[in-house]
């Protein structure tokens, strides 16, 4: 059975004029880590909040670990952990005593569920009598995940967990997941605007404007990307992609990292001609070469 079910959420905001989900449905699976993928403003949150019980939907209906969300929602609580995007641990207190606070909240102790936590918390033990607000951002990201480890829930709920730490912190936190999903078949719903975390899970769905683009493996929705992709630079960068949404068979391009990504008609365009064309219009240093998609440039091609 399912450990996350959702049949056609919607929810919207002021009034029906802002539509935040626009009737979505998934499963997740035991033991999976399941991503949300997609920007800002995609609805993600809305989703989060309403699996563990803030919000009400406005129609559709979904069960946590057996449970439906409006009908059981306290049962659900005691069964879920739920790390909010925005730190929402008492800044006051400290590291110790945040820890201690939420499993006496969920009528534990550390010391019951320290094994759930004890590969996170030894991170930070060393500053255990710290105040919260006073931890860096990647400390703060191991407290919040230890809090919400502590009562050993059936569910993880982590909204955009890796948002504003620094790269290093990013890995670290996925490196922890996995290890959590492994010794602790552990089911984890993450969201993230971070394409490149997309691989760390074992199924994805790709969001935007509060509907699914599509939901399948990290590496299925690359193997269906039927498009020909090819990077592009030159000495005018900012020009060169105004320059290449011009031209006669180009059918997409898009800024990406010290690239441009372009999907292509090649039955219009070869190489060649590329360069020659873009040599015409002033651009120098021309570098072009077909490469391999990323989920991003799935994620682009999906929402024309």
């Amino acid at each position: 059975m399912s450990i996350v079910s959702v049949k056609d959420l919607k929810k919207s905001y002021n009034k029906g004029k802002t539509q935040a989900l626009k009737g979505v449905s998934f499963e997740v699976e035991p033991g999976e880590i399941f991503g949300l993928i997609g920007p800002d403003g995609a609805g993600k949150t809305s989703l989060f909040r309403i699996l563990t019980t803030l919000i009400l939907a406005d129609s559709g209906s979904a069960k946590v670990d057996g449970h439906d969300v409006v009908k059981e929602y306290k049962t659900i609580r005691q069964h879920i952990g739920y790390m909010p995007g925005r730190f929402s641990l008492y800044q006051d207190m400290t590291v110790e005593e945040n820890l201690s606070f939420f499993a006496t909240v969920f009528n534990t102790t550390i010391e019951e569920n320290y094994h759930l936590v004890e590969d996170i918390y030894k991170q930070i033990e060393p500053f255990k009598t710290r105040r919260a607000g006073k931890l860096s951002g990647g400390m703060k990201q191991k407290l919040a995940l230890s809090c919400a480890l502590i009562h050993a829930p059936h569910v993880l709920f982590l909204d955009e967990p890796t948002t504003g730490v620094d790269p290093v912190s990013r890995k670290e936190f996925w490196d922890m997941l996995q290890r959590l999903k492994r010794n602790f078949n552990l089911s984890i719903i993450v969201s993230t605007p971070y394409m490149d975390e997309a691989v760390q899970c074992d199924r994805i769905a790709l969001i935007q404007a509060g509907s699914f683009l599509t939901i399948d493996t990290p590496q299925s929705i690359i193997s269906n990307y039927t498009e020909t992709l090819w990077a592009v630079c030159s000495n005018q960068m900012h020009k060169l992609l105004n320059d290449l949404r011009n031209i006669n068979g180009i059918k997409t391009a898009f800024a990406f990292g010290e690239n441009h990504h372009a999907t292509v008609d090649t039955t219009v365009l070869t190489i060649d001609s590329l360069k020659a064309q873009l040599a015409i219009m002033g651009h120098r240093n021309i570098f072009i070469n077909e490469v391999e998609p990323s989920i991003e440039d799935c994620f682009m091609n999906l929402q024309k």
